[in-house]
C-alpha cells in the first residue's frame, strides 16, 4: 500500500493523508461555504481509503486463491481509495444533491436540516439529519414550531432563515434537555457525544462486523439451488419457506391478515 499512486508526478514524493486526499479531489469538497478546505483528521486517506481498502483487496485475493489456487499481489493507494469513498458526491456533481460549491449542498453542511447546532450549555452540540419529509416533520414538532410557522425547506432561498431559526431554538435548551425531547423519535436528531464522555461512561469498542449462521437449511447441490424469479404476493411462499428453511405453517409460523409472518403464539413477528 502506498500513499500516492505508483505512477505519475507524485510517485516519488513524500506525503501524508491531507496530501493524498488533496490530489484525489476529495479535500476540495470538504469544509464550510466560503472557507478553505478542511481535512477531517487522517480518517479518509490513512484508515478508510488506505487500510480498509487494502483489506478489501486482501479479501479479494483470498477469494481468488480459493478458486484458482494462485496467490495475488495486492496493490492499493490512498489517492484512489479516497476517490472511491467519495464516489457518491462525485457522481452527484451534476445533480441538485451536490452540484454547488463545498458547504452549500444537501449533505455537506449546506442544508439547515443536515447540520449540527450548539445547545444552551456552550460547547455542546446536537446533530440533525432530517432529510425525508416525515423525519423533518418530527424535527419541527420536537423543536416546538407550529405548522406553517417556518418557510418551506424545498426552496433553498429559505435555508438561511431556517438555519437562523434552528440555531436560536437549539440554544434555548441544554443538550440533555434536547435528548429528552428527541430520544425515541424519528426526527433524526441525536447528541454529538465527545470521546471523553464515552470513555467515562465505559465506552465499549465492539467488533465492526459479526458473522452468524444463516437460518436456512443447507441446500445440496442436487437440489438445484436458487433458480431466480420473484414470488408474487400470496403465491409460492409456503413451498419456498419449506424448501429453503424447513419451516412449516402451524409449526414454525403463522400468517397474519396483513401478510406478516408471526410465531405460532402470535406474539411477535419473525
Amino acid at each position: 500500500m502506498t500513499g500516492f499512486r505508483r505512477d505519475g508526478k507524485y510517485k516519488d514524493m513524500a506525503g501524508h493523508d491531507i496530501n493524498y486526499i488533496a490530489v484525489s479531489g476529495v479535500l476540495s469538497m470538504l469544509g464550510r461555504a466560503g472557507e478553505r478546505p478542511h481535512a477531517p483528521g487522517n480518517i479518509i486517506g490513512d484508515f478508510a481509503g488506505g487500510g480498509a481498502v487494502c483489506f478489501q483487496g486482501i479479501l479479494l485475493a483470498l477469494l481468488s486463491r480459493a478458486n484458482t489456487g494462485r496467490g495475488q499481489v495486492v496493490e492499493a493507494n490512498m489517492v484512489d481509495g479516497s476517490a472511491y469513498l467519495a464516489a457518491m458526491p462525485r457522481l452527484n456533481l451534476e445533480t441538485p444533491l451536490w452540484s454547488g460549491p463545498r458547504g452549500t449542498n444537501m449533505l455537506d453542511g449546506g442544508s439547515p436540516f443536515y447540520d449540527t447546532y450548539e445547545t444552551k450549555d456552550a460547547g455542546k452540540y446536537f446533530s440533525v439529519g432530517a432529510l425525508e419529509p416525515q423525519f423533518y416533520a418530527a424535527l419541527i414538532k420536537g423543536l416546538g414550531f407550529q405548522k406553517g410557522e417556518l418557510p418551506s425547506r424545498d426552496n433553498r432561498d429559505n435555508w438561511p432563515a431556517l438555519r437562523e431559526a434552528f440555531t436560536k431554538r437549539f440554544k434555548e435548551k441544554t443538550r440533555a434537555e434536547w435528548e429528552a425531547v428527541f430520544d425515541g423519535t424519528d426526527a433524526c436528531a441525536a447528541p454529538v457525544l465527545e470521546q471523553s464522555e464515552l470513555r467515562q461512561a465505559g465506552f465499549e469498542q465492539r467488533p465492526i462486523v459479526h458473522l452468524s449462521d444463516t437460518p436456512a437449511r443447507p441446500i445440496a447441490a442436487e437440489d438445484g439451488g436458487w433458480e431466480g424469479g420473484i414470488l408474487a404476493p400470496g403465491t409460492g411462499g409456503d413451498e419456498t419457506l419449506k424448501t429453503w428453511l424447513g419451516w412449516e405453517q402451524g409449526r414454525d409460523y403463522e400468517v397474519r391478515k396483513d401478510g406478516a409472518l408471526v410465531r405460532p403464539d402470535g406474539k411477535s413477528r419473525l
